[in-house]
Parts: C-alpha cells; structure tokens; sequence
C-alpha cells in the first residue's frame, strides 16, 4: 500500500485529503511497545498460553506469497484458519481471469501486512468505499498465507457445460470424491468453483483476508460455504509441538514435515509428466477437504482404555499402545494377553503407511466448534485438510477403509466435503494465480 496522500472533494466541495496507511505503517505509529506486549491485537498465541516474547514473534512473521509454490502447505500451520469455497456468477473467461488478477494481487499485500487494495482502509477518494475493510488496521501481518485452489465444477457442471473452455484442461488427478460410507453431507458446506484458505496467528488477521476477497469478487463470483478454525490438529514442521484435536489426543504425530524435502517431493508437489493433460499443474497439489462432526458427548462417557484402544495411542504422552515414546514407530506386530497391543480396528494402524501401500498425506486441519445443535450437543469436531500429489492412490482408498473398518468411525460424522486442484505459486509481481492453467 503507498503512503501517497490523496486529494477528494468533500460534500461540499472542499477538498479532503487523506493518507494511505499500511498495517505495518500503523503499528510504527502507535509504538513497538504495544506490539511487544500484544496489547489489544487479541492475539490468539497469548490467548494460548505462549510467552509474550512468543506471541511479539508470531505476530510479527510474514511469510512471501510469491514462490515456485502456493504458501500455506508446507508452511508451519499457523493457529488460526478461515477457509471459504466460492461459485462464481459469472460465465465470462475474461472476468475469471481478471478476478484472479485482482486476488493475487490483495493477497501479496495482506500477507506483506498491507491493506488489500492500493489506498487501504483511510485512504482514497473521500465518497467512495476503501479498497480496504479495516478490521486489521493496525495488526502485523501475523503469519498469513492465502492459498487457492480450483474445484471440479470450474472446468464443467455435470451436465457438460463447459463454461471458461477449461474442459479439456482438468487434470485427470482431480476426481470427484465418492460418497464414502456413512457420509451424510450436506450440499451447503461441499464443493465449490474456487477455494480460498487463509491461515494466520491472529483470527482477525485471517478473517480480514477472506471477507476482503469476497468483496473484491462481488458480481463475479459468492462464497458458497465457509469455516472457521482454532487450534491446528497437525505439525508440518519438526519445530512445532504436536497438538490435540478435540478429543483430547495429541494428532498428526507422523505427519509428513516440511524438512523432509524428499517425501514432500514424492508424496506432496506435482512433478512434470504426472500429467500430460494438466501439465499447468506442475508445482503445485490437490487439496481435500472435509468438516468431520465428532460425537463429543457420546466420546466423552467412554473409559479411557477404550478411548486409547481405539485410536492405538495412549492420550497422555501420545505414545503408541506397541510402547515408546509419542515419535517411536508403530510395532503392529507386538501382542499382548489379549491379542495386538496396538487393535486391529485402531485408527493408527488402519491408517498406517504401510498399511496403506505406501501412501502419505500432508495435514493441515483445524478444530472447529459452531455452536450447539437443535438436541443441545455441540456442533464441533475437525475440519480435515490434506494435500496430497495424487488424491486417486493416497485419499480415496484410505477413506474408504476408515470409513468401513475404522472403530473411530462410530464417534465421527462427515458433513462436508470438497476436492480442489492448488496450482504452483506465483513467481513474480507480473503473474498472478492460475495462470499457467489460461496461458
């Protein structure tokens, strides 16, 4: 954002002249000091129990939108998400593209801690509406990333319309999901054109980003489900603690690290030739995403030897029930008086690697909690997130086999679902996202 001053007349015809201010700019005016001290920014690592000194620290990061690849994957999982699916209205080509112009350009901005549009939220013409909402004037960039993905339904409905003359563009790799067993979705929180992830360490940080992409796109395209979260439910970097889902237990132990560049590369980022139909989607990944209700009054008057039996860890120290520590490898052959130590219905052998031909997912999910149902129970559980290279060999048949064998099954109902294609990252100020799928 420029800190240009800009004339405007007033209602009566006196000029009024008001400054651009970007969120950093803001925050050197009103002093490190509170910065430091987190004071009023409401920012969630505070409200998490971390030191100040901490919180000052993830406040203040800033991670480059621009790169080979989309930010946000293999970024550390920040604390706070806002994901959004949109539909677009309209049925021009140009105007897709243009809109992906003006969001690749919001987003660099935003995730720099500037306002979303070139004049902020005080800035420009006096009578006319910011390019900016303000929520986050005022607040570091907090660790944002956007992250964009494409939807089966932008490249044809099912009847075949084919509206952007994208058909022949649709990588074979972006399936649409199957109804797994016990699904009971819902087709106001599924699917979507275009999804927009936008994580942060402050939830004002991240809300700001989306409500402000969603302005940029009214007449073009409207948000068709969104969801909140808190508190990640999986490391993806090896500095990061393991966290825990509303259940209680420590999850995504064994899930794949950014500093494993090798299994990143062979389970995560698109290669060349993966595809020769879809080669725009070179650099970049298929991201799954599913709103997973859990049975949380059901779940809570279960013993904990049977909470522990079913997920094949103990709920303290996260260790697998075959012994170690919370990072020692599962020993699915160990035996116990009564049978495997870790049960054979257990959720972390079924969905084992090795079980599993192999197959390894990045998580990126997030506890959500919206309220309480019409019976009183709390709507909450875990909104899913995975990226994978190939969402046909290392989501689809792994669902399948939770779904049917899974003991933890009993206690989770799907209520969303959505697939979407992440293209790679926006090299340079002169692209923007997409642009190799239209080029």
């Amino acid at each position: 954002m420029t800190s240009s001053d800009t004339a405007a007349a007033g209602p009566h015809g006196n000029v009024h002249h008001r400054g651009g201010i970007s969120r950093r700019g803001f925050l050197g005016v009103a002093g490190a000091g509170a910065l430091a001290a987190g004071a009023g920014l409401g920012l969630s690592a505070c409200a998490s129990g971390s030191t100040p000194a901490a919180a000052s620290a993830a406040a203040a990061e800033a991670f480059a939108f621009h790169g080979p690849n989309q930010a946000g994957i293999t970024t550390p999982a920040q604390d706070r998400l806002h994901f959004a699916a949109f539909d677009l209205t309209t049925t021009s080509r140009a105007e897709l593209v243009d809109l992906l112009k003006q969001w690749t350009a919001a987003a660099a901005r935003m995730t720099a801690g500037d306002g979303a549009g070139e004049y902020g939220p005080v800035g420009g013409l006096y009578d006319a509406p910011p390019d900016d909402t303000g929520e986050a004037l005022g607040l570091p960039p907090s660790g944002l990333t956007i992250t964009f993905g494409f939807g089966p339904s932008l490249f044809g409905s099912a009847s075949g319309t084919d509206r952007f003359g994208l058909a022949a563009r649709r990588p074979a790799r972006l399936v649409d999901l199957p109804h797994f067993p016990g699904d009971a979705l819902e087709p106001a929180r599924s699917n979507g054109d275009i999804c927009v992830q936008a994580c942060a360490n402050d939830p004002q940080v991240a809300v700001h980003a989306v409500r402000n992409l969603a302005r940029i796109a009214f007449g073009v395209a409207t948000v068709r489900w969104s969801q909140l979260g808190f508190g990640r439910t999986s490391s993806t970097s090896t500095a990061q603690d393991t966290p825990r889902n509303l259940m209680g237990f420590k999850d995504g132990t064994a899930n794949l690290k950014a500093e494993d560049t090798a299994a990143i590369d062979e389970h995560v980022w698109v290669a060349a030739g993966d595809d020769p139909a879809a080669e725009w989607m070179t650099g970049g990944s298929y991201l799954v995403a599913r709103r997973i209700n859990m049975h949380i009054e059901t779940w809570d008057r279960s013993s904990l030897r049977e909470q522990e039996a079913i997920i094949g860890r103990d709920k303290g120290e996260g260790a697998p029930l075959s012994g170690g520590t919370e990072f020692t490898e599962l020993d699915l052959d160990a035996e116990g008086s009564r049978g495997p130590l870790i049960p054979v219905d257990a959720h972390v052998r079924l969905a084992h690697p090795s079980e599993n031909g192999g197959a390894a997912m990045l998580r990126r999910g997030y506890n959500f909690a919206d309220g309480s149902t019409d019976l009183g129970r709390l709507d909450a559980g875990l909104f899913f997130l995975a990226y994978v290279r190939d969402p046909r060999t290392q989501y689809v048949p792994l669902q399948n086999k939770l779904a049917r064998d899974d003991a933890l099954s009993e206690y989770l109902r799907h209520t969303g679902s959505a697939i979407f294609a992440v293209p790679p990252g926006v090299t340079d100020a002169s692209g923007f996202v997409g642009e190799t799928l239209f080029a």
